[in-house]
């Protein structure tokens, strides 16, 4: 006879690595060949109440409009191009979003900033923060501290999380 488990299983996924996996995980749904970037919504009580990834509008085709990261504007992916953060915030449940976190592989570029600080949110939490010096990222660092909203890197307890989608495998 087997010994009943005396306590929890330990290993298990802390709050921010399952909401920063949650965000990467949406992240895979988008179709840029270059930047893939992911944002997941949580409300005060740890529940998910959107999530995004960067891609074009609804109805927009991804077959026809450019991917390019280079040339004239029109002819690049720029002027197109929803950002995960944008997307996580119009796909949010019905509601109010003031007081959440958002969860994002990038820190968000001044755009963005400011569909976070407008939507209510509070925190951003971020992964990466490869675009620090330019000047968009520079303006949501100004924005997000004239509006309060507090921001921090994540340095993931596990940094590997693995899915299976199959038993085989």
């Amino acid at each position: 006879m087997q010994a009943a488990h005396s306590g929890k299983r330990s290993g298990y996924l802390s709050w921010d690595d399952y909401f920063m996996a949650v965000a990467l995980l949406s992240a895979q749904r988008s179709k840029d060949p270059s930047t893939q970037v992911g944002a997941c919504i949580v409300n005060s009580q740890k529940r998910i109440v959107g999530v995004g990834y960067n891609g074009f509008p609804t109805g927009c085709s991804d077959d026809t409009l450019p991917w390019s990261r280079e040339g004239d504007f029109i002819d690049t992916k720029y002027p197109y191009v929803c950002h995960a953060e944008l997307n996580a915030v119009l796909n949010s449940v019905p509601g109010n979003l003031t007081g959440c976190a958002i969860y994002t592989a990038l820190f968000p570029c001044n755009e963005c900033a400011k569909v976070i600080i407008q939507a209510g949110i509070r925190e951003v939490v971020y992964l990466s923060d490869k675009y620090a010096g330019t000047d968009s990222v520079r303006a949501s660092r100004h924005m997000f501290e004239q509006a309060g909203v507090a921001c921090r890197q994540l340095e993931p307890a596990n940094p590997v999380v693995t899915i299976r989608l199959s038993e085989n495998g």
